[in-house]
């Protein structure tokens, strides 16, 4: 976050200053910020409003329904599957992710910036073509251990990528005082290299866990039952919607209490460090004789994570195969994934502005609830989101917009919403608040500071938060099975289509596109990620006051 400091400042036990950050609202940025919250709080209900629908539709038939669905042997069953799944694959993405960051980021290894894009990618391949890719060379690969597998290689890279950008901008001198100290290179490691990066750790984590928690298309690929997939086979086979949401709202705890353990790990405090070894890079360990290891580690997780859903697709087109279902357009369906894709990503970045602003410009305790508040919208199943939006569609605008283009959109960026917040966050807080406030004291209005100063210096996070939404979005399964038009197919409906009749060679096209046109937004984002420590540097800014200091 960027922070202002004043100097002189007490040092730090490692020799450089440190201050603490002065409030934002200090001074000439008083906030006038009506915009921003209106903006801020047309953002939240909309992304609240599929939770609103949970809890009418659950509790709108009383407990004694609700009673007998949720305290039975099935739900026991299914929220122990729930539960010791997402544990085990959060602490195997916790474990894969930092491990393979500081092999990346911190040694000699070489061709480290084509290993920095390869375990990026997997990021951009679907859960569901995973699992696809995997049943298809082993028919009999399923259960817990199979969905583990699948779910950690698929999802470890939202570990990797904060853990690597937070390896790459920290302070070399805390690691060289430990080993000053007496330290081995693993406590080291254990104690201050994971400490530096605990923060990054955490956030990726719950990602991972809020991920887990409403994936339904690997699952069902693989044939485990979790909350989502009974989920599923509730409202689309049972036609129960009480028992659904009832099992929805057991998800929403869970992400509840993933969040609220992400915070009490995270704890408040948090210094900041200015000086000259904050702009110095920490040099690479040599691996020595350990290169031969590091390189097989490395390279059997992209053969596991990227080579197996790539080649099995390859097989399967190149094999052929005969299916009873309809010819499709490949280019029409790829034409509307990318279509809705990519409005949803604009949708959902243009809407993350006003909360990120408000968290890092006014940062208050209701603002961060606000901002928390919306992450739970990860938790939810895609199928109640769209069924969320479809119930206010039919009851209160007479059946508008549903099944259109339009709320396709709208449900796509709400359900990925907080993706686009956590990047305009991060690059609203490394943009400096002094260049702000010169153009503030000049007279410029503020909208026009905006558009001249603050949108070119963020330009590249919006763009890291169009392509995560928009990745997200072209590879989403569930709702876009309920509110795709009618007679109008995507690369994801279309593939299941004829992955659930069996046709796998005739579903394998669709995949590869799918994986091709994800491919893009990954690399973006690994390089985003990457250029990161380019703008951490310490700048003198023309603040204020002189001598004052912009860490960002």
């Amino acid at each position: 976050m960027t922070s202002v400091m004043e100097h002189p400042a007490p040092a730090s036990p490692s020799g450089a200053p440190t201050a603490p950050a002065r409030s934002p609202n200090d001074g000439a940025r008083a906030p006038r910020r009506p915009l921003l919250i209106l903006g801020a709080g047309l953002a939240t209900i909309a992304v609240i409003l599929p939770l609103v629908f949970l809890l009418v539709q659950a509790f709108g038939v009383g407990w004694h329904t609700l009673q007998p669905l949720l305290f039975r042997s099935l739900t026991a069953q299914l929220l122990w599957n729930t539960v010791s799944l997402t544990v085990v694959v959060i602490v195997i993405c916790a474990v894969v992710g930092t491990v393979t960051a500081w092999f990346v980021e911190r040694t000699r290894i070489p061709g480290r910036k084509i290993w920095a894009v390869l375990v990026v990618i997997p990021l951009g391949i679907p859960d569901f073509v995973t699992s696809f890719g995997w049943r298809a060379i082993f028919p009999s690969f399923g259960g817990f251990w199979a969905a583990v597998l699948v779910m950690s290689v698929a999802v470890y890279p939202l570990v990797y990528l904060p853990v690597a950008a937070s390896l790459r901008n920290a302070d070399p001198a805390q690691e060289e005082v430990a080993r000053s100290l007496g330290l081995g290179r693993l406590e080291t490691f254990w104690r201050v290299t994971v400490g530096q990066a605990r923060l990054a750790i955490l956030g990726g984590a719950v990602l991972v866990g809020l991920v887990v928690l409403a994936e339904y298309g690997a699952f069902e690929i693989l044939g485990f039952r979790t909350l989502t997939t009974e989920i599923y086979t509730e409202f689309n086979v049972g036609f129960s919607t009480s028992a659904g949401c009832a099992f929805s709202l057991i998800l929403v705890v869970l992400g509840v209490a993933l969040l609220a353990g992400e915070g009490a790990l995270r704890g408040g405090g948090r210094g900041a460090r200015v000086g000259p070894g904050v702009a110095r890079q920490p040099r690479p360990f040599p691996l020595g004789r350990a290169r031969p290891a590091v390189l097989s580690g490395v390279g059997l997780l992209v053969a596991v994570s990227l080579g197996v859903p790539v080649g099995a697709v390859i097989y399967l087109m190149v094999s052929g195969g005969g299916s009873t279902l309809p010819p499709a357009s490949l280019i029409g369906a790829a034409g509307n994934t990318f279509m809705y894709s990519a409005f949803a990503g604009l949708l959902a970045t243009v809407a993350a502005l006003p909360i990120a602003l408000l968290s890092i410009r006014y940062p208050r305790r209701e603002v961060r609830l606000l901002e928390r508040s919306n992450m739970l919208i990860l938790g939810v199943p895609g199928l109640v989101i769209a069924l969320a939006f479809t119930y206010f569609t039919e009851h209160y605008l007479a059946g508008f917009l549903y099944q259109t283009p339009v709320l396709l959109v709208v449900t796509y960026a709400v359900m990925f919403f907080p993706l686009a917040v956590v990047s305009v966050r991060a690059a609203v807080a490394r943009s400096p608040i002094g260049l702000e406030e010169v153009g503030h004291s000049l007279g410029v209005p503020r909208h026009k500071v905006f558009w001249r100063v603050t949108l070119p210096l963020i330009g590249p996070g919006l763009a890291a938060a169009f392509c995560l939404v928009f990745l997200e979005s072209a590879t989403e399964l569930t709702a876009t099975l309920v509110l795709h038009p009618t007679n109008v197919e995507t690369l994801a409906t279309q593939f299941w289509s004829y992955q659930s009749e069996f046709s796998y060679s005739q579903a394998a096209p669709y995949a590869g596109v799918l994986m091709l046109i994800a491919a893009v937004p990954s690399y973006v984002l690994g390089r985003w990620f990457d250029r990161l420590p380019a703008r951490s540097v310490v700048a003198q800014a023309p603040g204020p006051a002189p001598g004052t200091m912009v860490v960002l």
